[in-house]
């Protein structure tokens, strides 16, 4: 059984809970990944699935060993997920991975990992949500950090000071988010809240116990 499943991200919907009440949702595709390589205890040290996502174009086509020479050219991402306990035969390289090999249904908590959207270099206003100074005429002080050395020899920078930088592009883990919807046949799992990162980005989905 697999601790995780990859899947990619398509965007946010909404839907209607039992009691007709609107719930805000995130759909992620997890279908079309296939198993390219078995790392087994014996030979790596450790048991873990290698498994890949074709590109747009080949996502129609059956796998092909070939594909495997050159995985950069046919697969899109090619990830390893770890899992509990190995069983050769039912991970072979060439088999679809799909929902099953990690049992998630509705109801379920997961915690959903991915790449926050990446915003560039940015303020101190905007990446750590500072007040600023008067937007009147003449304070001189609207969006600058201010004074940054404040009683420091040489007027050094005390470590970890909120400065501006790069806003964006890092690793976030959004946890315990309830499996509203399962649709096997498609491989789309709707977990109800927003998840890190554009459409198409990939993200892992972690069962929590």
């Amino acid at each position: 059984m697999l601790k995780a499943v990859l899947g990619t991200k398509v965007g946010m919907t909404q839907l209607f809970d039992e009691n007709r009440r609107v719930v805000p949702v995130t759909a992620i595709s997890t279908g079309s990944w296939f198993v390219t390589q078995v790392k087994k205890g014996s030979s790596d040290g450790y048991s873990a699935v290698q498994v890949g996502l074709p590109r747009e174009r080949y996502r129609s086509l059956e796998f092909s060993p070939e594909w495997l020479k050159n995985k950069k050219k046919f697969f899109l991402f090619v990830r390893e997920v770890s899992i509990a306990s190995l069983n050769e035969q039912d991970y072979q390289v060439g088999r679809a991975v799909s929902l099953a090999d990690i049992a998630i249904s509705v109801g379920d908590l997961v915690d959903v990992q991915g790449t926050s959207i990446g915003r560039g270099f940015a303020g101190g206003i905007k990446r750590h949500g500072f007040a600023g100074g008067p937007a009147s005429h003449g304070s001189c002080f609207h969006r600058i950090p201010g004074a940054v050395g404040h009683r420091r020899t040489h007027g050094e920078v005390d470590k970890g000071k909120r400065l501006p930088g790069h806003l964006g592009a890092e690793h976030v883990t959004v946890r315990n988010l309830k499996v509203v919807k399962v649709d096997v046949e498609l491989g789309v799992i709707f977990v109800c809240g927003a998840v890190p990162g554009k459409s198409g980005f990939l993200v892992t989905v972690s069962k929590r116990g």
